[in-house]
């Protein structure tokens, strides 16, 4: 006999358009219990009654989180677990399944690539604890399009220096690039995006693009299902990863293990789509990428400063020195992501230093004013004869 929540589930069903044959295949009971019941109209005045199991103590653990949007049964398993739960997964999967087709979701059209052809581009969102402290972690997600291998890589930032950065740590960790670059319309790559589909690109993006040889792409706006492999991912990672890592030493274990995991969980799943384990089906696809060009491209911010007088520039309110021949003129400076600064004139490279703290005052090459220091400290030279003339005078 039915239950009520089987009897929902077939309203649910029946709404929806699902034939009956697959209402009943779904339930495991035959398609006529099915159809009787839609006549009837109503759920059964009995109840058959229900074996103890030991998911029972589980279940409201387990709707919490599929209403959470975490859907997968191995991440479930984990949490259940962890609260003393001693089944298997298979009651564990026969509990979810007749709740997935009420689970939110919109139909879209899906697009696939060749081997080489696409790199989808997009950044999420998590809070985690990271060094005793609750954190606000950032990042981007970079698939390829046919094998569906990605990387992600963390940080505290969604600045366009952030965004070319996790772009080329993706096609480092791939190794290669791909024809084009699919992105989102962030203003890091994308400026304006016209009605009639004409896209400007962030000229820095551009830059990128053209060290690399990839084409830039852009989703229509309000369109943002044109990248939907991405976007999955990012939820992906959200109910895989980040629900299995909770706490992390540093931004740097952090992404220590991201690659980890990637390497021994993401690379080795079975494709719900493709029906075909992301890294064999990615074997097909590595000899198709470019190659990585010899120089890395440099991500860092770029800004302009005046040497003062006394051979500093300022930067974050600190004072760093620059050579005393540079004093009046104007410098190019870069901030690396790795809080190192370079400062040029010209295409020369005429210092470098590591950032400091906010306030913590000077920051000085002594080298750098040698000359300077020379000239004004320098003693004048008088002949004796002029001392005597003085004595006389007085």
């Amino acid at each position: 006999m039915l239950s009520k929540e089987d009897f929902a589930v077939i309203k649910a069903l029946n709404k929806r358009g699902v034939y009956q044959k697959d209402i009943a295949e779904q339930l495991g009971v035959h398609p006529k219990t099915v159809s009787r019941a839609l006549k009837r109209g109503k759920a059964p005045f009995r109840e058959k009654k229900k074996r103890v199991c030991k998911l029972d103590p589980y279940k409201p653990t387990v709707d919490r989180l599929l209403a959470e949007g975490v859907w997968n049964a191995v991440v479930i398993l984990r949490e259940i677990q962890a609260e003393g739960y001693e089944g298997g997964d298979t009651m564990l999967r026969a509990y979810i399944a007749p709740k997935r087709p009420l689970r939110a979701g919109k139909q879209t059209v899906r697009f696939e690539t060749k081997p080489g052809q696409q790199l989808q581009s997009d950044w999420g969102e998590v809070t985690t604890v990271i060094a005793g402290a609750e954190s606000k972690v950032s990042f981007i997600v970079n698939e390829l399009g046919y094998s569906r291998r990605f990387h992600f890589w963390c940080t505290d930032s969604q600045d366009a220096e952030h965004t070319y950065e996790g772009i080329i740590r993706s096609f480092e960790y791939l190794g290669g690039t791909t024809e084009e670059v699919l992105v989102d319309n962030q203003k890091s790559a994308v400026l304006k995006h016209s009605a009639r589909g004409v896209v400007r690109f962030n000229e820095r993006f551009l830059d990128l693009s053209h060290h690399y040889g990839f084409t830039p792409r852009a989703c229509k706006p309000h369109r943002a299902q044109t990248k939907g492999k991405c976007e999955r991912m990012v939820g992906y990672i959200k109910h895989h990863f980040f629900q299995r890592y909770r706490e992390f030493e540093s931004w740097a274990h952090l992404n220590q293990l991201a690659e980890q995991w990637l390497r021994e969980e993401a690379d080795q799943r079975m494709h719900g789509t493709v029906k075909e384990v992301v890294a064999e089906r990615f074997t097909r696809e590595a000899p198709t990428l470019n190659p990585l060009p010899v120089q890395r491209y440099d991500t860092a911010y770029r800004e302009t400063r005046h040497v003062s007088w006394d051979g500093y520039v300022e930067v974050r309110g600190n004072r760093y020195s620059v050579p005393s021949i540079l004093t009046g003129k104007s410098v190019n400076i870069r901030i690396g992501l790795d809080d190192s600064l370079r400062i040029y004139h010209g295409d020369e490279l005429a210092a470098s230093h590591q950032l400091q703290v906010a306030s913590q005052g000077w920051v000085t090459v002594p080298d750098h004013h040698r000359d300077l220091w020379r000239n004004v400290l320098q003693v004048e030279r008088r002949s004796l004869d002029v001392y005597e003339a003085v004595a006389v005078w007085s």
